[in-house]
């Protein structure tokens, strides 16, 4: 249960904040977008929540991303965002982009997860429940899945627009032929895909040598996540693992990642951040975003702090041609990718 406390908005919400079309859409969407993976499920407590979402309205943060089985547990993000949009951010929906994924495992039985029509659409019923929304703006296909012809995952993506229950259709972690093929099926139907979501970062350059310029060529636009290395590109782990940290709670994050070959050059990039005036955080936001065919880089939160620093990071987007050559010695692929699979296939 939320306390009475009456919401307005920023007036000046929108002077900040840099926006950015999506590919070749006529959709602009923020520099930074607030993912909800974390920090908003029912093991964190709801006003804390509510006070992130309300601030990153605050701060011309107009876009934010769910999935079906964010929390924990499972869809308690969704419920939680909805039981703040209710309260707060109701008034205001025109100004929203809204998104939702469904293509992990979500609930027991062989249509609990994948690509099939059934998995997909009754996924999206069920996130537009949680959420207490008529439509999202944007549905994804979570992941490929190579057990289902693509036709019928993306014919899927296409009937959740048809129906009114979502107003564009993304993908994310494809690799570049599958994103091209699911493109295609796409734009024959009659619903060209809005986006892409893969994972990037400094650590993770996976999106470099081929999708980028997939998306690009298609006017797709790129909106990615984990671009701080689920928190391994902060000033966290310099000394390697501290406790509470994500790497000590069995998550996402593995402990292995955190070694001495990697600590070392996250030092190295916190340098090269420090002679920017910009945390290591901050750099490796800008960083990412430093690719026009980028349109947005999603950033967690687990407190309003921790969102206006990494907010912070469009005060300095420009990069010399000298500290882009110093970040390459450090910026190498680490192993950390964990959807690789999905986007090898």
């Amino acid at each position: 249960m939320l306390a009475a406390m009456p919401y307005v908005p920023a007036e000046d919400r929108y002077v900040r904040m840099e926006y950015r079309r999506s590919g070749r859409s006529g959709v602009l969407l923020p520099a930074i977008s607030l993912g909800l993976w974390h920090n908003f499920g029912h093991d964190r407590p709801l006003e804390t929540g509510r006070a992130i979402l309300r601030r990153a309205f605050d701060l011309g943060i107009t876009h934010f991303d769910l999935a079906n089985n964010y929390g924990p547990p499972y869809g308690s993000a969704e419920e939680n965002f909805g039981t703040i949009f209710r309260a707060d951010l109701a008034p205001y929906r025109d100004e929203l982009v809204i998104s939702t994924k469904a293509g992990y495992d979500m609930w027991p039985g062989p249509y609990g997860e994948w690509g099939s029509r059934k998995y997909l659409l009754s996924s999206l019923d069920q996130s537009l429940g949680r959420m207490g929304l008529d439509y999202v703006d944007i549905f994804y296909s979570h992941r490929f899945d190579p057990q289902t012809p693509l036709e019928e995952t993306m014919g899927a993506l296409d009937s959740a627009v048809r129906q009114g229950k979502a107003l564009y259709v993304g993908i994310s972690s494809y690799s570049a032929p599958k994103t091209a093929e699911a493109t295609a099926i796409l734009r024959e139907l009659g619903t060209p895909p809005l986006i892409h979501q893969p994972s990037y970062s400094m650590l993770n350059r996976w999106i470099e040598p081929d999708l980028l310029d997939t998306l690009e060529e298609l006017g797709i636009g790129c909106i990615v996540f984990s671009p701080l290395a689920q928190g391994m590109l902060t000033d966290k782990y310099l000394e390697g693992i501290p406790a509470g940290s994500r790497a000590t709670q069995h998550s996402t994050l593995s402990p292995d990642l955190i070694t001495e070959e990697s600590v070392g050059k996250i030092r190295g990039l916190n340098e090269i951040a420090a002679r920017r005036g910009q945390s290591l955080a901050q750099m490796a936001l800008a960083w990412a975003l430093r690719d026009p065919r980028v349109t947005s880089a999603l950033v967690g939160a687990s407190s309003v702090e921790q969102l206006e620093a990494n907010v912070g990071a469009l005060d300095r987007l420009d990069f010399t041609e000298d500290e882009l050559a110093q970040i390459d010695r450090f910026a190498t692929d680490s192993d950390i990718n964990l959807w690789a699979a999905s986007s090898r296939e």
